[in-house]
């Protein structure tokens, strides 16, 4: 048997059998290509080969001692045998020591056992004799203060796998080893409890480890495994659910494009909200007398609260056709304008696609949108506009090709903690981080350069750099002249921005501004990734705007590790955007304004369509209320995964809109807070439950399978949608089950050009993973784009000039605080899913507002006491912690609580171009809560 991999390569000999592999191929990599097992311990694919553990030895022909063979490089002509005396004595007698080591100390505990080390001993017939069973050593005490993991070192073999997992991997420098020889120890932190330690509990020490010392809490042998996709960010981790009796018990990291295999604590402990008790079962419709009550939010028990008062249970065909009669007799009375849909990023592209075609058909009109709304529509709008793509033009781990990487109002070790692992990595191998944040993240800890912006002045500080770039001559001519626009303008108007006229907005010295300028503008190759810190701001647009044309002035477009990477936010509001799922594009990004698109579309799903773009996720809460007069009042809201009535802005505004409409039918899978004022709840699939689509943020489209059915009476998101759009006169011909699914996405990459000619749901279900463009079956998609042109009218990017505007609203005496809202590690979004995990719920079970130190001692607050935050919209009431992450003046709270939610403080001005609203910088006061008992719940003091 033979394989040629290149030209420079070496042939081999293992066990008798010829190869020609590459010289950088380790033994052990060889004999799996000829198929030939090796028991590796120490050794994890993926990971750096330690040669600790030496059970994968094998004899080289003319060497006198075995060798490893995962960190022994091939030769050539180098003769190798896997089977020998020699090999066979030594690996049994490893094997049977660390037997020993790990307390597997007969046969029975072998056998019932499923770790690594188990398994080889049970192929190779292997038991502890009864001498060295003898000489084991003192139990010690198991750690279970963890809730996803347990520690056991008596399991433990000192293999290292955890640790090179946890510090070389992950990078998060918890796991280490104490001791030498026989007394060395496998330690969290500075050998406490692993609670007690800085773990962040993304378990990738338990997937490294090959023993069950480090072990998930609810381990037990599945008798199922299913490939698919992580539902929370959008870094889009390849994952495997592992089910017994129709329940998921573990996850494992698969090996992934945009993970390979790591995950993070939502990943991993995060799955079990889907078989809660709490899961919605039957379909449900308002009671006659339940009025719509939104004091009901503000209950301290509203996420086990009893709805059964408001609420009676219902068949599907009667839900269905009050679901359904309400729309039509709203359409009838007031017509399609009177009507709106708010779909979903945490579906899939089938079911975006088949919801944003339901509003633009059965309603007749284009309201309808999502929550890339309340995300990154302002980095859209400005990617639009300026380089003529809404997407990244170089995936994530580019990052390890940049010499600097600019990372800017993102926190992707919270947001997005794989890919913060590969930003980890690449620092370790020479990249230079540029962080600039209002608050001291995790990733600036990893930064040759921090900068603490002062909330919602990003664009005075990339201004002043701009400035800086050109002032010095540190642009790339030759790439200005060639393939952008607008440069003397530009130039002109950017002469006004200088870091000494910056620096005091933005809270950074003029020479800290050129500094970083300087290093990333003169770095061979740059990257900028941005998150919501950049454009939750009314002013979001600008500020993307503005990085665009840095990264264009310095020509970091079109080769590995530069570029522009929006790190998007849910796990799939990348594809939900690409689907059309948006008031002003149909899929793809085809203007509903614009006659061609209008007319592909009308042709292809056989109907007239509104030419007119429609309102946006905040709008449509304004037109509820308050009408313009250029739009009807809303009236009927069809909402599918979405949860308003916790992530609008100006939250009393909001709940009280959608307590006013007419008729409201939410799709979900758990009694949200929105669904408390719905008319009709229909029990819907959690992610697990779904066989379908995603698209990341590095643009790869990713299949997912069904792990397990839906509980009760629930039924797939892409079925309910097809018996709504039945309801309202739609005659759809989808056939059922996963053909339904792709029949859906065969229709959907019809519609959206040539990008998405070369995926197809045969290759997707072989590779389970392409990357688009794509434009052939035969080609691999495209992961750097933007390489000789960009996709505009005239094929260059647009510098467009920007100026520097502050927040909406600044602070004030009677407001001198700054809130920035936003994630938290452990939870998600509105907290829908999270809180429902008995794992991440445990690790985080509260709101905490950060304060720091200086403005704790000024206020006299201590850890844990209680304080009332209130701004122009409304107040709440949560516990401080004292922190070293935020600034003085400025204060932090997540926005996944009910207790205390975050956007009844928020304002619901928006970008004008973007439509986004200021989440970023809102003026508050903070006050001590002398009288507030420990055990009282925030919600119940929230005023409205």
């Amino acid at each position: 048997m033979a394989e040629t991999l290149s030209k420079n390569s070496v042939a081999i000999t293992i066990d008798d059998l010829s190869l020609e592999v590459s010289p950088t191929t380790s033994i052990l990599e060889a004999a799996r290509k000829l198929g030939i097992s090796l028991p590796t311990l120490c050794h994890k694919e993926g990971s750096r080969p330690d040669g600790n553990c030496r059970a994968c030895v094998v004899e080289i022909k003319g060497e006198r001692a075995l060798a490893p063979s995962c960190n022994r490089l091939v030769s050539e002509g180098i003769v190798i045998y896997t089977k020998s005396e020699r090999v066979d004595r030594s690996r049994n007698t490893i094997l049977e020591l660390l037997a020993v080591e790990s307390n597997l100390l007969s046969k029975d505990i072998i056998k019932t056992s499923t770790d690594e080390l188990s398994v080889w001993l049970d192929v190779y017939d292997i038991e502890p004799s009864a001498a060295l069973s003898g000489a084991i050593q003192t139990l010690q005490p198991i750690d279970t203060t963890h809730p996803g993991f347990s520690f056991d070192p008596n399991r433990c073999i000192n293999c290292d796998r955890c640790v090179r997992a946890c510090q070389e991997e992950q990078v998060n420098g918890v796991i280490s080893i104490k001791g030498r020889g026989s007394y060395s120890q496998v330690i969290f932190g500075l050998d406490s409890s692993v609670t007690e330690s800085p773990c962040v509990g993304c378990g990738e020490c338990v997937q490294a480890c090959p023993t069950e010392a480090l072990i998930e809490t609810r381990h037990q042998s599945a008798d199922q495994s299913t490939d698919s996709i992580c539902p929370y960010c959008g870094v889009g981790c390849a994952l495997t659910y592992k089910t017994r009796d129709g329940k998921i018990f573990e996850v494992d990291g698969r090996n992934g494009p945009a993970n390979k295999g790591r995950l993070c604590v939502k990943g991993r402990f995060g799955f079990d909200y889907a078989n809660h008790e709490r899961r919605l079962t039957k379909p449900l419709v308002r009671k006659e007398n339940a009025p719509k009550d939104v004091s009901i939010l503000n209950r301290s028990d509203v996420s086990s609260f009893d709805y059964s008062g408001l609420f009676r249970e219902a068949t599907w065909e009667e839900a269905l056709q009050i679901a359904s009669n309400g729309f039509n007799q709203i359409k009838g009375q007031y017509g399609s304008s009177s009507l709106a849909g708010f779909g979903s990023a945490k579906g899939s592209n089938e079911e975006a696609y088949l919801f944003q075609k339901l509003i633009r058909t059965g309603f007749g009109t284009n309201n309808v949108d999502h929550c890339t709304r309340l995300c990154h529509a302002s980095s859209v709008a400005a990617l639009l506009e300026c380089v003529g793509s809404g997407a990244v033009s170089n995936q994530v781990q580019d990052v390890q090709y940049a010499d600097v990487a600019l990372l800017i109002g993102c926190n992707p070790t919270v947001n997005h903690p794989v890919a913060a692992t590969w930003m980890k990595n690449a620092v370790n191998r020479g990249t230079q981080l540029i962080v600039a944040d209002p608050r001291n993240t995790e990733i600036g800890q990893f930064a040759e350069l921090q900068l603490l912006i002062k909330p919602g002045s990003d664009i005075a500080l990339i201004n002043g750099m701009l400035h800086t770039v050109i002032t010095e001559n540190l642009f790339d001519q030759a790439f200005v002249d060639a393939r952008t626009e607008g440069f003397e303008g530009f130039k002109s108007h950017i002469g006004d921005f200088s870091p000494e006229k910056m620096g005091p907005l933005c809270g950074i010295p003029a020479e800290q501004i050129r500094k970083a300028a300087r290093l990333y503008a003169t770095a061979d190759r740059a990257m900028i990734f941005w998150g919501m810190g950049v454009s939750q701001h009314t002013h979001g647009t600008d500020n993307v705007r503005a990085l665009i044309a840095l990264a264009g002035l310095t020509g970091n477009f079109g080769t590995r590790g530069t570029g522009l990477h929006p790190l998007r936010g849910q796990n799939n509001v990348q594809g939900a955007s690409d689907a059309g799922l948006i008031p002003m594009m149909y899929p793809n990004y085809q203007p509903v304004s614009d006659t061609a698109s209008q007319n592909f579309f009308e042709t292809l799903w056989g109907t007239q369509l509104d030419p007119e773009p429609g309102l946006t996720v905040v709008e449509i809460m304004h037109a509820i209320l308050d009408p313009q007069t250029a739009h009807e009042r809303i009236r009927g809201l069809y909402i599918m995964g979405e949860n308003p009535a916790m992530s609008d802005p100006n939250l009393n505004h909001s709940r009280l809109a959608l307590s006013s409409l007419e008729h409201l039918v939410v799709q979900d899978i758990f009694m949200t807070e929105t669904a408390l004022l719905a008319d009709v709840v229909l029990p819907s699939s959690a992610w697990p439950e779904k066989t379908g689509t995603v698209t990341n943020t590095d643009r790869t489209v990713q299949l997912g399978h069904n792990a397990i059915p839906c509980p009760g009476e629930a039924r797939p998101d892409l079925w309910i949608i097809q018996q709504i759009a039945s309801g309202v006169g739609l005659k759809w011909d989808y056939s059922a089950g996963q053909h339904g699914v792709q029949s859906v996405f065969e229709e959907m990459t019809s519609a959206m050009g040539e990008d998405y000619r070369g995926i197809t749901w045969g290759r997707l279900e072989k590779q389970g993973a392409v990357t688009y463009p794509c434009r052939s079956p035969t080609e691999n998609g495209q992961e750097v784009v933007f390489i000789d042109q960009f996709p505009t009218d005239s094929g260059r990017l647009k510098l467009v000039p920007t100026a520097y505007r502050g927040p909406s609203e600044e602070i004030s005496p009677d407001f001198p605080f700054r809130l920035i809202t936003g994630r938290v590690l452990e939870h998600w979004h509105t907290g829908t899913m999270t809180r429902r995990s008995r794992t991440l719920d445990t690790l985080i079970p509260e709101p905490l507002i950060a304060v720091s130190g200086a403005d704790a001692e000024i206020l006299d607050i201590s850890d844990g006491e209680f304080v009332t935050l209130k701004s122009r919209q409304g107040q709440l009431m949560a516990r401080v912690e004292i922190s070293e992450m935020v600034c003085q003046g400025t204060v932090f709270l997540p926005f996944a609580f009910n207790e205390a939610a975050a956007n009844l403080l928020t304002s619901d001005k928006l970008d004008p171009r973007g439509k986004i609203p200021e989440f970023k910088h809102t003026p508050v006061s903070l006050n001590k809560q002398s009288d507030a008992r420990d055990h009282l719940r925030l919600s119940e003091l929230t005023t409205r």
